[in-house]
């Protein structure tokens, strides 16, 4: 799991969507039968004897374009081969290349009005841009949600704007957008600079001066760490990204650009001429994403995605080895034995209706990358065509903080899009496995945002629907002591099950699940 967290409506549920739901199995022809037999290939000791290879100390902890990640994605080809798995992209090529890059910390200059500032003490950035422009556009919170905004009647294109942190509130304290006293995402640290660059973009700016007073200091402690590090940050080759770029202001240097900045949520053009000349090496790095794909029956052309992530964040400075058994290897082996019983199934004659995409993304631990790549750049498989993605990251452990049968999982984001994939999924619970699904980390506004932290939400953001399976952190989480000899392996087992009995049961049902919620 990635450690730092950097929809359209639909119809209302039918008789129809819910044909061959869990409840109406007994009624259904032996062609539709519940897959049982199939789930029942999904067992301890395959699971143990894939994890202990996969998060061996000969793949090296599965550094994303390490050689131990090269190691990692030639045993998942290798077994798709012996399972007769075809390859998603055709002709036995397994792996989707993932153009991605080391982007070191520039260096260069940058003035206002001919007055200089140094990169590092009055401003940070993390990439490269040369340009100069005549004016720039204070756009507040640059926030655009429901009936606010503060772009209406300004003209941002092609332009240099400036925007602080936070969001509007009422005379009595209250927030604007919530009309309460909870803050929006718009506050969050972890989305609030992803969402207000979005939005940007969209309007056609090219670059966004951003002022943040009280998290300031945790963007220092990174460029600091990056600096004496001679390191970088790993992110997709973009060009639409590079053109859009951010600098992170001091107090001081805001308040040189507009004085009250603190006070003052008007929009304006300001008469400011900014030079910025600051440039990076940047290195390239080798890797990809490995797909399969099993072809549906009656439905080939849509498609359940199931995913999880093959890499891990490889060795530490003095030289231990982080395998990564847990976090994901125990999701990657999961996905190895789901895609068995479904092969199973089809060499007995029942094959899915639908069409069965075993994804194993790369860079989920840099910043959700491979799918990332997958789902914005080069979807292998259409997107409108995707039914849902169960997602699976960290199934094999025990949550230490949690009180209460052992036996359970956490479920994040089952109901977020889809009314019908949630109650599918409680229903295939209940009839097959009879595992606790906690909700805990589902609630909105779990400081922890799991929702967003793992490859699921590059689905949910293009309102496909999604469930997340996690067992949570523990002591070992991102530490070379998460080993394959600590997995509980009958929890993996039955884990692993309740994932394949629900993509089952969306392959498998007349109607493809209904959204009938708008994405966040």
């Amino acid at each position: 799991m990635k450690k730092i967290a950097i929809l359209v409506l639909g119809l209302a549920l039918s008789c129809n969507s819910s044909q061959k739901m869990v409840t109406d199995v007994e009624s259904t022809s032996a062609t539709t039968v519940t897959g049982e037999t199939f789930a029942e290939t999904i067992t301890e000791e395959d699971l143990k004897t894939h994890l202990y290879t996969y998060a061996s100390d000969e793949f090296e902890g599965r550094e994303t374009g390490e050689p131990g990640q090269k190691k990692a994605v030639a045993y998942l080809k290798e077994q798709y081969e012996k399972m007769g798995i075809p390859a998603a992209k055709g002709g036995g090529d397994y792996f989707q290349k993932v153009p991605l890059e080391i982007v070191k910390l520039p260096t260069g200059s940058l003035a206002v009005n001919n007055t200089s500032y140094v990169l590092g003490d009055d401003f940070l950035t993390f990439s490269s841009h040369q340009s100069t422009y005549d004016n720039v556009v204070y756009v507040g919170y640059g926030i655009e949600e429901d009936t606010y905004s503060d772009y209406k009647g300004i003209d941002v294109q092609g332009k240099l704007i400036l925007v602080k942190a936070g969001e509007p509130t009422n005379e009595d304290g209250t927030y604007t957008l919530s009309g309460s006293t909870e803050a929006s995402v718009w506050s969050n640290m972890s989305e609030a600079i992803d969402k207000r660059s979005e939005l940007a973009k969209s309007k056609g700016a090219v670059g966004m001066l951003y002022y943040d007073a009280a998290n300031f200091s945790r963007f220092k402690r990174y460029f600091e760490y990056m600096k004496q590090n001679d390191s970088g940050q790993m992110s997709l080759e973009d060009q639409d990204d590079k053109d859009f770029f951010q600098l992170f202001l001091t107090e001081k240097m805001a308040k040189d650009l507009l004085p009250d900045i603190s006070a003052d949520d008007t929009p304006k053009a300001m008469a400011q001429e900014v030079q910025i000349d600051l440039q990076a090496k940047n290195d390239k790095i080798d890797s990809e994403n490995v797909v399969a794909v099993l072809k549906g029956g009656t439905k080939p052309d849509e498609y359940v995605v199931v995913s999880s992530h093959l890499d891990h964040i490889g060795i530490t400075a003095d030289g231990q080895i982080n395998n990564g058994a847990d976090d994901d290897g125990s999701g990657t082996v999961a996905l190895l034995e789901i895609a068995q019983a479904f092969k199973k199934a089809a060499d007995a004659g029942q094959r899915p209706d639908r069409s069965i995409v075993f994804l194993h993304v790369t860079g989920e631990e840099k910043g959700l990358l491979g799918s990332r790549y997958y789902t914005d750049e080069e979807p292998l498989f259409p997107l409108e065509k995707t039914v849902a993605n169960l997602n699976i990251d960290m199934i094999g452990r025990i949550d230490p903080k949690r009180e209460g049968d052992r036996n359970y999982v956490y479920l994040i984001g089952s109901d977020k899009l889809s009314t019908d994939l949630h109650e599918l999924s409680e229903e295939v619970n209940q009839k097959y496995t009879n595992i606790e699904l906690d909700y805990t980390y589902n609630d909105e506004n779990d400081p922890n945002r799991f929702y967003y932290r793992s490859d699921h939400y590059n689905f949910a953001k293009n309102n496909i629907p999604i469930i997340f399976y996690f067992n949570g952190t523990h002591d070992d989480y991102h530490r070379p002591g998460d080993t394959p000899d600590k997995i509980n392996y009958d929890l993996l087992q039955n884990r692993t099950r309740l994932v394949f009995y629900t993509a089952w049961e969306v392959a498998n049902r007349e109607e493809r699940v209904v959204v009938d919620k708008a994405s966040k």
